[in-house]
């Protein structure tokens, strides 16, 4: 009777979230947290044989994914011993997940020992080496030689990545060494709770890709993602070789604000008003963050090192803590003026990275924010606008329909769970013509937004042959403040033709080359996704507007015709597009082992890329603005004003932009 009423209470907060019942996450509540998965999931409702081995296969994944620790053997006893484990877990017994945990350190422990004995001898990269990384693609090791064996080749693979940034051999060796000990003394820190809510989450992802389980702390940084705000000091941070590393400060925040911190800056310790500081070397990153972030208004203390020419720098500074907009994952416009045959044209290019949503009355929305937006463009009379969803993982559902219905009347944007959820607003905010800009990394809500405008005719869609093919609907339910939250698929998603996006997701109707146009990137190649449906259209007639205010044109076959003759001349012209083109080819050929000798030819590549990181706003948006991705949906825009202008004067690069504002 007693774990039956556990049960119900738990479920109870799974439904309505309305209170808190725990202080940490133990054993007895994994039963009751299972049940919630299985009671909203759109398919999975039982716990099968073939679910619980699903289960198992991806707590092994999320142990060793590498599979660079655990020996056949060890994963052998590992199924053996957890077979059964969705029994033991609802008479509260969670003893094998320890044991489990104790084979993995047992073998984290072994790769430490071996990594030091190969570091003291003082190996030199061998540039003729070449392995497999791939773990799809090896098999556990089945002897102590063998382990070894892959590990001295992984070891050198880690090498030549520490000396291809320009490290010293020596300094490289002490380096790896340490991030093997690091990983022991993580994964000796582990906490009953890690334990539970890795279970937890392996569980979650036997169902489907999407399913999840959140810890308290996982779910405030999903919170914070969505907001779009956060309260602390407003700095990006790393974990370097044991170091928090400032990476970037972020404008309008207090380490900015200070005046005296810098990027590179290494935190040494942090303390909070009262009390000692917490000393955060080989601290997780995590962790770290967590005694940095806090209300704003109060404040909080660091111990700072700083390499500077003549040794190092150690201070103190106390910071206060206030609120972040995270502006960069904001909806922005960039206006370009472009000149076609003499006459000026302005395009608007608007950037919107996720569909973020206020958890808070008054807080910021996507919706909210691209709204004003084309206000802000009509006044400035644009001739064409350019949506850009290339890098746009999702986000709110709610805030997808609202932006569809931002460029037409109103009307079906997508049915999910028998549901059809519609713009309602009659107003046109923007009646021109629109490209929107995929990628296969637009999943989800993005897809939803450029299925939706496609399906109606009101948008051409150009961009990587297809995107993500996320065709499934989650929502988030807390389970109160010490346990955190369970996402959970609660249904497919169909845009207005009836089609779900799901494994297919939208085919651009202007393809261009892209570098994440492979088969590893997709929906289709994720573990237990749910296959694709369809159902019939449920397109509104009131979505289009024939005349007056509000009017749009409707996208032809034949327009599309006409603007991919154009672009596929621009493409075959453009040397950047070209080496997207031979990168991918190459990309085909990547079943082939790694080489250590290319790793460390990738120097200019890596410095490359450290060099990003460290840009400054004007720098990155002038980077954004020359991709050739976003040249190319210009151009298409530019063409969409002008489609019976000849194809040898159209045919041609525009203009470079003049100029560009946001």
């Amino acid at each position: 009777m007693r774990r039956f009423s556990q049960q119900i209470a738990i479920l109870f907060l799974l439904t309505f979230s309305t209170s808190v019942f725990a202080e940490g996450l133990e054993c007895r509540y994994l039963e009751p947290i299972m049940n919630g998965f299985l009671k909203h999931h759109v398919v999975k409702n039982k716990v099968t044989s073939n679910l619980e081995q699903r289960m198992i296969d991806q707590y092994i994944k999320k142990l060793d994914g590498s599979k660079l620790y655990l020996m056949s053997a060890d994963v052998k006893e590992i199924r053996n011993k957890m077979k059964g484990i969705t029994k033991k877990v609802r008479k509260f017994d969670c003893s094998v997940l320890f044991d489990v945990q104790k084979i993995y350190e047992k073998r984290v422990k072994e790769r430490m020992e071996f990594a030091q004995t190969w570091v003291k001898e003082k190996p030199k990269v061998d540039e003729k080496l070449e392995l497999v990384l791939d773990p799809d693609k090896r098999e556990y090791a089945s002897t102590d030689e063998e382990a070894q064996a892959f590990q001295k080749k992984y070891m050198q693979f880690q090498l030549a990545n520490f000396i291809a940034t320009d490290m010293k051999p020596d300094e490289a060796l002490g380096n790896l060494e340490r991030r093997y000990q690091r990983n022991l003394k993580r994964v000796k820190e582990m906490s009953k709770e890690d334990v539970l809510s890795s279970f937890l989450d392996s569980f979650a992802h036997a169902l489907d890709p999407h399913s999840s389980y959140f810890s308290k702390d996982v779910l405030e940084d999903f919170r914070i993602s969505m907001d779009l705000a956060l309260e602390g000091i407003g700095a990006t941070l790393s974990s370097q070789d044991g170091f928090t590393v400032i990476e970037q400060l972020i404008p309008g925040g207090a380490a900015e604000a200070s005046g005296k911190l810098e990027v590179k800056d290494k935190i040494m310790a942090v303390g909070q008003i009262k009390g000692d500081f917490v000393p955060v070397y080989d601290m997780s990153l995590r962790d770290v963050v967590k005694l940095i972030r806090g209300k704003s208004g109060t404040k909080v203390r660091l111990k700072v090192l700083r390499k500077a020419e003549d040794g190092t720098k150690k201070f103190k500074i106390t910071l206060v803590r206030r609120k972040i907009n995270l502006e960069e994952e904001a909806a922005q416009i960039h206006y370009i003026d472009r000149e076609v045959n003499g006459v000026k044209k302005k395009l608007g290019l608007i950037n919107l990275p996720s569909f973020y949503s206020a958890s808070k009355k008054g807080g910021r929305s996507a919706a909210g924010d691209v709204k004003k937006i084309l206000a802000e463009a009509n006044k400035k009379k644009v001739d064409a606008i350019v949506l850009d969803f290339s890098t746009n993982g999702g986000g709110s559902l709610d805030d997808a329909v609202k932006i569809a219905g931002l460029f037409f009347k109103q009307g079906n944007v997508v049915e999910t769970n028998r549901n059809k959820l519609a713009d309602l607003d009659p107003a046109v905010d923007y009646a021109g013509p629109l490209v929107v800009l995929t990628s296969r990394l637009s999943a989800s809500a993005s897809e939803i937004v450029a299925g939706a405008l496609k399906d109606y005719d009101r948008a051409v869609i150009v961009g990587g042959d297809h995107t993500f093919g996320k065709g499934t609907v989650q929502t988030v339910i807390p389970l109160g403040q010490f346990l955190g939250a369970i996402k959970v698929t609660v249904g497919m998603f169909y845009i207005p033709g009836g089609d779900s996006t799901q494994h297919k997701g939208v085919e651009a109707d202007i393809v261009l080359p892209g570098a994440f146009s492979t088969d590893e990137v997709g929906e289709k190649t994720l573990d237990y996704s749910l296959p694709p449906t369809k159902i019939k259209p449920f397109l509104s007639k009131a979505a289009y507007v024939k005349a007056g205010a509000g009017k749009w044109d409707k996208v032809t076959d034949e327009l599309i015709k006409k603007l991919s003759e154009r672009s596929k001349k621009r493409v075959a012209a453009s040397e950047k597009f070209k080496k997207i083109i031979e990168d991918m080819k190459k990309e085909k050929k990547e079943d082939q082992p790694i080489k250590i000798s290319e790793i460390l030819q990738d120097k200019e590549d890596i410095a490359k890329a450290k060099k990003k990181r460290n840009l400054s706003k004007k720098e990155k948006e002038k980077e954004y603005l020359e991709r050739e991705d976003i040249q190319e949906a210009l151009n298409v825009a530019l063409d969409m004003l002008d489609v019976n202008a000849p194809l040898s004067v159209l045919g041609q690069t525009h203009a470079s932009p003049k100029e560009a504002k946001n």
